[in-house]
This record gives C-alpha cells, sequence and structure tokens, in this order.
C-alpha cells in the first residue's frame, strides 16, 4: 500500500470533497486544501471524465476494479469500490484515493441521488415479469387524462413530458436521476417507471422516492440472469422489502400465485396493500368482462360501487394492468370517480397487442412484445376470444438467454394456435438453428422459416377472412441483434410494406 492515498469513509454528503462526513472511520489519505470538486459519478470508466467519481463494481463477467487505469487516465478523482475491488487496485500500486464500502452499487445510487437533488412529488414503479410497460403506460395517461403534467420511464424509453430512448429497461442510477432531475426543470410532477428485476438486484432505484409500488405476476424469465424462479422472486420483493420506505402504497394483482408472498413482504413493512383481481378478497374486483371486436366491456366492484367501463384494448389480461395503473393514480391523490371516468379513453401502448394491419380478406394483424412463456400463452388466449376464423402465430426466441423456455413456448404455440410459424427472434451470438431446434421439439408441426421478414410475409399470406395473426416476441423494437449486430427491423412497418406488397398498393 506504500505510495497510496486512502479514503476510508462511509457517506459523501456534499459536492466538494472537503464536506465528507466520515463516521466510525479511519481517513489515512489526504488531499490538499483545494480538494477537487465533484463533476459527476460513474461505473463504467469509458464514460469518465476529469473531476469524476469511478464506482469499480462487482459486474456481471468482470470486476470494474480490473479497468481503474483507464478510469484514472480520463481524470477519476476518487474510486469507490469493495474489498474485493480493493484488493485488486492495490497490486496495481496506484496512486489514487479510494473509498471501501460493502456494497458500491448502493452508494452509486444514493450519490447519484444527491448529485441531482430534485425528483417529481409523485413516484410510482412497477415491477413484475408481464404487464409493467402497460401499467405505467396507463398510469402516465391517466393522470395527462386528469390535467397532470406526467411521464414514464421503461422499456419504451422516456415518454410523456420529454421523449428519451434507453438502453434499458431500468437506467442506471446516474442517468435515472439525471432524468429525474431534467423532469423537474420541465414542472413534471408525476412519473411512472418500470423496475426490472435487473434494475432491483443492482440497486438502480435506490435513492428514488416513490409514493406507491405495484406488481403484477411473476412467471418464467431471466433465468439466464438469477439461475432460479425463487431469486428472480426474490429480487421483485426489493421494491417492496428495500427501494419503497415505511408505510407506503402497494398495489398488486391478487389473482398471482405469488401475490400473497408479495402481500407478506409488504405487510411486514407496513404498506396499505390494495388487491386487485377476480379473487374475492379484491379491492378492486374484476367481476366480468364481455370481447367484441375492438375491445371489452369491463364490469368491477370498488368499495361496494359498480363500475360499467369499455375498454378499446384487446386481451383480458389488460383488465388487470388498467386496474393496477387506475389504483396507483388513486394512490397518488387522484379522485376514483374521475380516474374510472377515463378508463375509455385509455390508448394500446406501443407493440402490445397493437393491432397493426388488417387484410383486405378481413383478417387482423397483432404485434405483441410476448418473449417469455407466460406472455404468449396470455396473448394467444385472448386473441382467440376475437377470432371467428383460424389464429396464427409467428414467434421465435431470444439467443444467449434462458434457453429452457424455448420448448415451453413452443408447446403454447402447439396447444394454443392453429397454425404456426417459428422464425428468428434476436439470435445474437448463439446459433439461431439450435433456438429454431429448441422451439421445434414442442411443436413439430410448425412451419420453420428462419428468415423473420420471409415468415411474416407468408403469414400474412395465409391470412383469410376471419382468422387472426399475431406476430409475437419483439412488439416496439426496431431492431433485430444478429451477432453483434443491430440490423433495421420493425414488426409493424414490415406488416405494412408486405400488405402493401400483397394488396397492390405503393408504398
Amino acid at each position: 500500500m506504500k505510495g497510496q492515498n486512502f479514503l476510508i469513509v462511509d457517506e459523501l454528503t456534499k459536492k466538494n470533497l472537503s464536506d465528507l462526513e466520515i463516521e466510525n472511520f479511519e481517513r489515512l489519505g489526504y488531499w490538499t486544501e483545494t480538494d477537487p470538486i465533484i463533476e459527476g459519478l460513474s461505473s463504467n470508466s469509458k464514460n469518465i471524465k476529469p473531476g469524476y467519481i469511478f464506482f469499480a463494481v462487482d459486474g456481471f463477467s468482470h470486476h470494474g476494479a480490473n479497468f481503474v487505469l483507464e478510469a484514472i487516465d480520463k481524470g477519476a478523482i476518487l474510486v469507490i469500490t469493495d474489498c474485493v475491488g480493493v484488493k485488486i487496485i492495490t497490486k496495481k500500486s496506484l496512486d489514487i484515493a479510494l473509498m471501501i464500502v460493502n456494497n458500491p452499487r448502493k452508494k452509486l445510487a444514493e450519490y447519484a441521488a444527491r448529485l441531482n437533488a430534485c425528483q417529481p412529488k409523485i413516484q410510482v414503479a412497477v415491477t413484475g415479469t408481464n404487464g409493467k410497460t402497460s401499467v405505467c403506460h396507463f398510469v402516465r395517461q391517466l393522470w395527462e387524462l386528469l390535467g397532470y403534467r406526467a411521464a414514464s420511464i421503461g422499456t419504451l424509453g422516456v415518454q410523456g413530458e420529454i421523449n428519451i430512448s434507453l438502453d434499458s429497461t431500468t437506467p442506471d442510477p446516474v442517468t435515472l436521476h439525471k432524468i429525474l432531475n431534467e423532469l423537474v426543470q420541465k414542472q413534471v410532477e408525476y412519473v411512472a417507471m418500470e423496475a426490472s428485476s435487473h434494475g432491483l438486484d443492482q440497486f438502480r432505484l435506490d435513492g428514488v422516492s416513490l409514493t406507491a409500488a405495484a406488481y403484477t405476476n411473476l412467471s418464467r424469465d431471466h433465468l439466464d440472469y438469477h439461475s432460479t424462479e425463487d431469486d428472480y422472486l426474490v429480487s421483485k420483493c426489493m421494491l417492496f422489502d428495500r427501494v419503497l420506505t415505511h408505510e407506503k402504497i402497494v398495489v398488486l394483482n391478487v389473482d398471482d400465485s405469488y401475490a400473497q408472498v408479495i402481500k407478506l413482504v409488504s405487510e411486514n413493512r407496513g404498506h396499505k396493500v390494495v388487491k386487485v383481481g377476480s379473487d374475492k378478497t379484491a379491492d378492486i374486483k374484476i367481476c366480468s368482462q364481455r370481447f367484441n371486436s375492438n375491445g371489452q366491456i369491463l364490469k368491477f366492484l370498488f368499495q361496494s360501487s359498480s363500475e360499467t367501463v369499455e375498454l378499446p384494448l384487446i386481451g383480458a389480461f389488460q383488465a388487470s394492468n388498467v386496474l393496477i395503473a387506475a389504483a396507483l393514480v388513486i394512490a397518488s391523490g387522484a379522485p376514483p370517480e374521475r380516474v374510472f371516468e377515463n378508463l375509455p379513453k385509455l390508448q394500446t401502448v406501443p407493440g402490445r397487442m397493437e393491432l397493426v394491419g388488417t387484410k383486405k380478406t378481413l383478417g387482423n394483424i397483432y404485434i405483441d412484445y410476448a418473449h417469455t412463456p407466460e406472455a404468449l400463452r396470455s396473448a394467444l388466449k385472448a386473441l382467440k376470444l376475437h377470432t371467428i376464423g383460424r389464429l396464427i402465430v409467428v414467434f421465435g426466441a431470444g439467443g444467449e438467454r434462458d434457453s429452457g423456455k424455448r420448448p415451453l413456448m413452443g408447446q403454447i404455440a402447439n396447444d394454443y394456435a392453429d397454425k404456426v410459424f417459428v422464425t428468428d427472434d434476436n439470435p445474437r451470438n448463439e446459433s439461431p438453428t439450435k433456438i429454431r431446434s429448441e422451439i421445434l421439439s414442442e411443436c413439430p408441426n410448425a412451419i420453420e422459416i428462419p428468415d423473420r421478414a420471409t415468415a411474416i410475409l407468408t403469414a400474412i399470406n395465409d391470412v383469410v377472412q376471419g382468422d387472426v395473426l399475431l406476430i409475437a416476441g419483439k412488439g416496439h423494437e426496431t431492431g433485430q441483434i444478429v451477432g453483434d449486430d443491430i440490423l433495421p427491423f420493425n414488426d409493424s412497418e414490415f406488416v405494412s410494406m408486405s400488405l402493401a406488397l400483397l394488396e397492390g398498393k405503393k408504398t
């Protein structure tokens, strides 16, 4: 350790390093009286600039401490890491100030919140395998219909008063708090955000002040990251046990098999739990649904009062998404009667059970983001209720992700669809042939067409009057990941081009 400056502290309270609050730690190294001003934070050495703090965190494949030289070269003035990271750094005999903490990811989130101190006054978060995006968008739409300045943050990026593309469902804490700060500058006071399992597990939401949080459901997904479904559930529970501070409001889908776990975790933290679903214990109880070509008529009970609304949304599962959104908006202080009267005005979320075309033969074509077994099952079951002819599906599975779900999705397609086309999704660096074969193992009668464009065109050409075609897996995405490249491809746009080609229209 000779020749190194060590700074072992617990809290960073202000931007100037001379204002560090040191409790129960020993300060071993010192700067001069002209301690530098912190210009920013990052856990990515490539993003470091002069005056930045570099958070050397343990990553999926490498520890960030291995990149400390690059961070120093780019102007890092302090490295914050854990005990594993400091052992890596000390072997390099670097003259750099270090802060050693138990959880660098959590510290990064907390410091990001302090350096971007402004947050909208009402913020809600939604977690679950399916439905997060829809619920957040319905929440934002309802707030906007009520006259509030609102935004949503998630898979589709930042939408509302500002529009920003994001690389992940829950952005890293530095990006997230910059967005929240910008929203405040634009006088946005209402924000709904998706809380992904990765984001919760990596402490990206710590430091966000939430009014309420919601749980939609849990089914097999992301087992390439979480290893087991129990680990996946634990990550979801973190929203209610750690991120959401004591005595807030939790909205949950009481019909889900894991609802009681979320309920117990929430009540243990003193949260008020609002249950939504068809179960007799529900606070907002779904009584009945009647389906038509344009959507559904939903009847539900709230505080002993019966409500009936017509929703322009395809899919039985949308009733739960809509009512969870309504409960979150009510939890934010909106009058229930005004919330319910605006439900018929909700619009389909892009790429979620979205009607993107109709053939002259009167066959409807939908796209949906369904890329898990349960999501595919829900989508097919939902469309079956709106189909008088055949239900046709085109889908694949992503490469370098949980391979165990591929035969499950094949079985579901085989059970619920009348005709199945198996194609490529985002193969990444995995063999597309292998991915398709694993799907086809449980739907041997499916038609295999590797090229996604050809598969979609072939399926559309096969649609006749009364048929419904579902193109699943990519939804809103505008690119297909092949190897390390992202090739332009948009399911919705290709449907339009295919219809134009098949029906002799000019594109």
